[in-house]
C-alpha cells in the first residue's frame, strides 16, 4: 500500500508539474496574441512531439520529456545592421549570433512582416516576457490561499504538546541527547505542574494569543512568572521559576534561524502543539509574503550551496533539509507525502504546498535578468527603450531595436551553468534525497 501511494505522489506531482508549465506558456501565448505576434507553436515539454493538433495558425501539443515548455514566436531577434537575417562567419561565437537570428525568421510567412516580435514596443515585450511567470506566481497564490483558508496552515498554538522533565541544552547541530541524565536540573515546565494538554491563555497576567507572542515573552523572562492555563474546562496559575538557557536563536517572524545557532534565553521546557488551522486573508498575505521573501532568499543563496550539494552527490555530506532540489528531488517528496500517516485533508494540503513553492521557484528563477530566461528579455526590452528615451532626450538619431541576438554566447554559457547545476541536483537527489520521513 506504501508502493501504491508513493507511486500516486510521484503521477500528481508529473500532473501537477505539466498543468504549472502548460500554464506558463499560456501567459506568454495569451498576451503575444493580445499584440498581434505570431505564434507557429506552443509546446509542453521538449524532445520528440508525442501529441500536436494544429488550430488556427498555432500548433498545440506535448512532447516527451515535461521537463518545461516553450512558444515560437516570429522574429524573437531583429535583422542584423545590413537587414539581412541568414549571414555566415567563421567566428564560432559569431555563428551563434546569427544562427539565432535566423532561427527567429525560420517560419517567416509573406504578411509576417507587421507580426514579428522585435517590431513590438518595448512595453508590450516585456508584457509578453513577463506574463509566463505571472501566470506561475498567480497560480502559487491561488493555490496557496485556497489551501491556507480553505484547509488550513500547520501553526504551532500556545497548546502544551508535552513537557521536559529536566533542562538539555539545545545544540547548535540540530541533535541533543534525549533522556535527562541524574545531573540534570528539573525543568521550570515540570517543577510547575504544566501537563501535556494544557492550554496557555496569559504570562505574567498578559493574555496570549499566538505561539510566537508567548514564545517571545518566555525568552525575555529569567526569574519567577505566573502561566494561566486552561485545563479541563477551568483556568488556574502555575507558578514556575524560568532559568537562563540556550535555546536555539530565532529571526523577528519566529522563524529558527539558518544555519542553526544557540543564544542564552529564558527557558520553561515545554513543547507547544503543532495544529492545521485555517488562516484568514490577512494572515494568508503573510504567509505568502514570507514564502516569496524566503525564496528570494534562497535564490541569492544557491551559489553558497553548490559545495555541500556536491558533497552529498558525490562524497559522504549530509544532504541538508534546506538543499536545493529538483524535479526529481520534488516527485520524491510528494511520493513520501502520500504515504504519511496522517488525516487526508493535510496530506492534501502538503501536497498542494510543493506545487506553490515549484510555482515560485519557477517564478523567481525565470525573473533573472539573464538569457535564455524571460528576465533575460525583459532586461533586453528595458535597456532598448533607456536608449531610444536617452536619444530623444537628447536629439539623437533612433539606435533602434536591441540586438538581443548579440548575447547569445553568453546565454549558451548560462544555459550550460544551468544545465550543469541541474545534472548535479539530479544526482544528489538519486542518491542522497532530502527526506520528509
Amino acid at each position: 500500500m506504501t508502493t501504491l501511494l508513493t507511486v500516486l505522489g510521484i503521477v500528481l506531482f508529473a500532473l501537477g508539474l505539466l498543468i504549472s508549465i502548460a500554464w506558463h506558456e499560456l501567459g506568454h501565448l495569451s498576451t503575444a496574441k493580445l499584440f498581434g505576434i505570431r505564434v507557429p507553436q506552443y509546446m509542453v515539454g521538449f524532445g520528440p512531439t508525442v501529441w500536436s493538433r494544429k488550430k488556427g495558425e498555432t500548433e498545440y501539443g506535448f512532447k516527451a520529456i515535461p521537463a518545461g515548455g516553450y512558444i515560437r514566436m516570429i522574429g524573437m531577434f531583429p535583422p542584423g545592421k545590413d537587414g539581412r537575417i541568414e549571414a555566415r562567419s567563421t567566428s564560432p561565437w559569431r555563428s551563434m549570433i546569427e544562427d539565432a537570428r535566423e532561427a527567429s525568421f525560420e517560419e517567416l510567412q509573406p504578411g509576417d512582416e507587421d507580426r514579428l516580435f522585435y517590431t513590438r514596443k518595448p512595453w508590450k515585450r516585456v508584457i509578453v516576457m513577463f506574463a509566463g511567470p505571472f501566470m506561475n506566481l498567480i497560480l502559487a497564490a491561488v493555490v496557496f490561499f485556497g489551501s491556507s483558508m480553505i484547509l488550513g496552515y500547520e501553526t504551532q498554538t500556545t497548546k502544551v504538546g508535552g513537557v521536559q522533565k529536566c533542562v538539555i541544552e539545545q545544540s547548535p547541530k540540530g541533535k541533543q541527547r534525549e533522556q535527562c541524565a541524574t545531573t540534570d536540573p528539573v525543568s521550570p515546565a515540570h517543577a510547575a505542574g504544566l501537563l501535556k494538554g494544557d492550554k496557555i491563555v496569559a504570562f505574567n497576567g498578559q493574555p496570549v494569543e499566538d505561539w510566537n507572542t508567548l514564545s517571545d515573552r518566555i525568552r525575555d523572562t529569567i526569574g519567577p512568572a505566573t502561566l494561566t492555563v486552561e485545563r479541563a474546562g477551568k483556568q488556574l496559575d502555575l507558578h514556575p521559576t524560568l532559568i537562563e538557557n540556550k535555546v536555539l536563536k530565532k529571526d523577528e517572524d519566529g522563524k529558527v534561524v539558518q544555519p542553526l545557532t544557540t543564544v542564552k534565553a529564558g527557558y520553561l521546557g515545554f513543547q507547544s502543539q503543532t495544529e492545521v488551522l485555517p488562516l484568514t486573508f490577512g494572515q494568508s498575505v503573510d504567509r505568502m509574503t514570507d514564502l516569496m521573501q524566503s525564496g528570494v532568499e534562497s535564490v541569492i543563496a544557491l551559489p553558497g550551496k553548490i559545495p555541500d550539494l556536491w558533497d552529498a552527490a558525490f562524497g559522504d555530506g549530509e544532504r541538508k533539509q534546506d538543499s536545493p532540489v529538483g524535479v526529481v528531488g520534488a516527485a520524491r517528496i510528494s511520493g513520501e507525502i502520500m504515504a504519511v500517516e496522517a488525516p487526508p485533508e493535510r496530506i492534501l494540503s502538503m501536497m498542494l504546498s510543493v506545487l506553490v513553492m515549484f510555482n515560485i521557484s519557477l517564478f523567481l528563477f525565470n525573473m533573472l535578468p539573464l538569457l535564455p530566461l524571460d528576465g533575460g528579455h525583459i532586461a533586453g526590452a528595458l535597456w532598448e527603450s533607456i536608449r531610444r528615451h536617452t536619444a530623444r532626450l537628447f536629439k539623437r538619431p533612433d539606435p533602434g531595436p536591441f540586438d538581443v541576438a548579440k548575447l547569445m554566447p553568453v546565454a549558451y554559457v548560462v544555459a550550460g551553468v544551468f544545465v550543469c547545476f541541474t545534472l548535479l541536483v539530479l544526482v544528489a537527489d538519486v542518491v542522497n534525497p532530502v527526506k520528509i520521513t
